[in-house]
């Protein structure tokens, strides 16, 4: 047994599971999410709990087992509480401007960088942090990896985009001397 799926999702308050045979709908507070079930896998709603069964044990369907637990539990983590990722802008003339439904980057390049935000995905900018929430952890963690990679932070200053918290490991440089 999935030791990931095994485990039954509890449902908070103020959030419904409408599940059928092709697929399991979440609505909540923050919006509605849509996801199809795999085949062999039955997603039933027991009161305030979801469970996920599957109906053999062939090695594709003991592999989906816990990724469709994951994905419900995401789906009903995302409409209830929400995601949200945060970026930091390191560099001397780097910046971040939202300019309607785009971002408008600075980012040491000869020309300007336009990013256009998806549907769903709502950013802030507070100085040189872009924090980007949403409903579909998916959809932010993709829009969140492809801000990242406009200007990958770089290991000689550590100038570029990249998650608060993460740590970029530095290289020395020419001389081979450690820096301080």
């Amino acid at each position: 047994m999935s030791r990931i799926g095994k485990l039954p999702i509890t449902v908070p308050q103020g959030v419904t599971v409408t599940t059928n045979t092709d697929n399991v709908v979440v609505a909540g507070p923050k919006g509605s999410l849509e996801q199809f079930t795999m085949p062999n896998i039955s997603v039933k709603q027991d009161g305030d709990t979801v469970i996920v069964t599957r109906s053999n044990e062939e090695h594709t369907t003991r592999s989906k087992h816990g990724l469709m637990r994951s994905l419900v539990n995401n789906m009903v983590q995302g409409v209830s509480q929400g995601f949200t990722k945060q970026l930091e802008i390191n560099g001397v003339g780097f910046r971040v401007v939202l300019n309607g439904t785009d971002l408008k980057f600075n980012l040491g390049y000869s020309h300007e960088v336009f990013y256009k935000i998806p549907a769903g995905i709502t950013v802030n900018i507070e100085q040189n942090i872009i924090t980007i929430s949403g409903i579909n952890k998916q959809q932010v963690g993709q829009v969140a990896a492809e801000i990242r990679a406009l200007r990958k932070p770089e290991p000689y200053k550590g100038k570029g985009i990249k998650y608060v918290g993460e740590h970029i490991i530095r290289k020395s440089g020419k001389s081979g001397k450690e820096k301080v």
